[in-house]
């Protein structure tokens, strides 16, 4: 049985690292309670931790190193573990209506595929950033709200709407019916993204790490966008890819007032 299995058993999730477990304090996300390295030495982000949480009357406990290493999902806590419910997914109705409080167009990220939650995580990180209103994944076959997705993004899914649909290309058709622009990233695209209008509603859809798009959800896209290259290595890892487009978008989007 492998360390991720028997951390289930005593945790259902988790938030691990600093950095993830302050913004999740910082998000008044509920935290059952925090688990901690025994005689930890305080820095900076350790005492704002451990104040907000006191603040918030959550209760910490301090253990040796060798069980907090038994009940960490990602092997990387840095010593601080929050323990909390399970992620709550959005309707993507949810993240539209996001935008129309913001009195913006909508920015959405569809990942159609993505299984490294490394990669969900970093484009988490990146999209909110740059303003995306939320992230749409699919039910099955794809990595969702893991611990790794959460200590990868350093806290950003705690600030990001996260939809999870049984039907991708489903939703891709009920978001052309409300207006929405939808912009598939693929190396063979037919224009460089940079040629793509982005300043409207719009949803950048994400292929998957091996296989990139699939096909019905290529033939859905009313664009398909690339990335220039001109090295030998003919595509980039996806969340640079995204990460490369969504400034693009964030740009033109912040010229256009």
């Amino acid at each position: 049985m492998s360390r991720f299995s028997r951390a289930r058993k005593v945790h259902g999730q988790t938030v691990e690292g600093r950095r993830a477990v302050l913004e999740s304090l910082r998000a008044r996300r509920d935290i059952e309670r925090l688990i901690m390295l025994e005689n930890s030495e305080l820095g900076p982000q350790l005492r704002e931790i451990v104040f907000l949480a006191t603040e918030a009357g959550i209760h910490i406990e301090a253990v040796s190193k060798r069980e907090l290493e038994s009940q960490s999902q990602t092997k990387k806590h840095q010593g601080v573990i929050a323990v909390v419910p399970d992620p709550r997914y959005h309707q993507p109705d949810d993240l539209l209506s996001l935008a129309d409080l913001k009195n913006e167009p909508v920015l959405l990220v569809m990942l159609d595929g993505i299984q490294d939650p490394h990669n969900l995580g970093a484009i988490a990180r990146t999209a909110e950033a740059a303003g995306v209103h939320g992230l749409i994944i699919p039910e099955r076959r794809a990595v969702g709200v893991t611990p790794g997705a959460m200590r990868a993004s350093a806290g950003a899914l705690e600030h990001m709407k996260v939809s999870k649909v049984g039907n991708l290309n489903r939703t891709v058709e009920k978001l052309k019916e409300r207006g929405v622009f939808i912009v598939g990233l693929d190396a063979a695209g037919e224009v460089e993204y940079s040629q793509v209008d982005f300043t409207g509603p719009v949803l950048i859809v994400v292929g998957s790490e091996g296989k990139g798009l699939s096909r019905l959800m290529r033939e859905n896209c009313d664009k398909i966008a690339s990335i220039p290259m001109s090295g030998q290595l003919s595509s980039l890892n996806v969340s640079v890819s995204a990460a490369i487009v969504l400034y693009e978008a964030f740009n033109q989007r912040s010229k256009a007032g």
